[in-house]
């Protein structure tokens, strides 16, 4: 009889929430970390399924859309009738009915809205955690703009805030200028693991150098190739992640909601970023949710920053249905504020 005694963490790659949240996971409970994107995720978890050494899963930093929610609580379903241990930790909305199901099948969920997934990552396991692990989580609170949020603002409080900030910056801005290169981020997640500051990892900081220089032209591109309409700023992305050009279209727009997309020829979808401004009344990760799956994506997020993947041919009217529905008119800002559901 095979003995089961792998663990493995399935985290968000694309940024540094997800990250840091594979990286205390390494630290408290060891084991092996699969790094994936919204498009692949289904299918870079499917092959748990038949993983017969599996004993421990922790999936991290994964919202979950209409396209794959009842996939993936089949799946997990599957994995605990063989007695692997599952926790999902996550912050992105999630419909009640899932976590319901999640729970049903003794899948140990902590999810808060409140909180980014490192920090919950951080006081579920922190008895099995060293200090810096606090600093790492300060660090997610951060990046996810979510460092005001009542346990994130407490660990940062712990540290120099603008030592948390740079640290917080240069850590980001690897992650992002290294997405095609999955080695390069397990490794980052091994260095955290391993309680190094991002400062001690070797060419993090020029690295990030260069990535600002990058975002610097961005501006630029932005400013020349933006479209606007009524409410909303969007742009196609070519030569930078979607992601990190998403808050320039947002801010120089001067509008409520930026939209910023770019091809993934591999799937053939555009990979789009939404923002929305403090004054956006829209909670854009349920919309983006709903829309995308009517469009034959999937999406969700945030109330004020979401993304989706949108089938190359229906961008145009994915794009119109986010105007419609953020549009300040009465009748239509009834309609944005549906229920997720609706």
């Amino acid at each position: 009889k095979t003995t089961k005694n792998t663990t493995i963490c399935v985290s968000h790659e694309e940024d540094a929430d997800g990250i840091s949240s594979a990286a205390l996971i390494k630290q408290a409970f060891g084991g092996s970390t699969i790094l994936v994107d919204y498009p692949g995720m289904m299918d870079s978890i499917e092959p748990l399924r038949t993983d017969e050494e599996l004993k421990e899963v922790f999936i991290c930093d994964l919202g979950l859309n209409k396209k794959n929610e009842s996939e993936f609580v089949e799946l997990m379903s599957v994995l605990r009738k063989r007695k692997v241990k599952v926790t999902y930790i996550d912050h992105h909305d999630l419909d009640k009915k899932i976590i319901r199901q999640l729970e049903k099948s003794n899948v140990k969920v902590i999810h808060d809205t409140n909180e980014c997934s490192t920090v919950q990552v951080y006081n579920a396991f922190k008895k099995k955690l060293n200090d810096h692990s606090a600093f790492i989580a300060a660090c997610a609170a951060i990046t996810d703009y979510m460092e005001d949020r009542p346990l994130g603002s407490k660990l940062l409080q712990i540290f120099d805030r603008q030592f948390a900030l740079i640290s917080a910056t240069v850590l980001t801005y690897n992650i992002v200028g290294h997405q095609n290169d999955p080695d390069y981020l397990l490794y980052l997640v091994d260095e955290l693991s391993e309680s190094k500051y991002p400062h001690e990892i070797p060419n993090t900081y020029e690295f990030a150098q260069i990535q600002v220089g990058k975002l610097a032209e961005v501006i630029s591109k932005v400013k020349k190739s933006m479209k606007v309409k009524k409410n909303l700023g969007y742009m196609e992305i070519t030569d930078s992640g979607a992601s990190g050009a998403v808050n320039f279209v947002l801010g120089l727009s001067g509008k409520e909601v930026g939209v910023a997309y770019k091809e993934r020829v591999d799937y053939g979808i555009y990979a789009v970023s939404v923002r929305g401004s403090k004054t956006c009344k829209t909670h854009l990760g349920k919309l983006v949710n709903r829309l995308s799956t009517e469009f034959g994506g999937s999406g969700g997020g945030h109330d004020k920053a979401c993304g989706a993947s949108i089938p190359k041919s229906k961008i145009s009217k994915f794009i119109n249905a986010c105007l419609l529905y953020t549009s300040p008119s009465p009748r239509d800002a009834t309609l944005s504020r549906m229920p997720s559901s609706a």
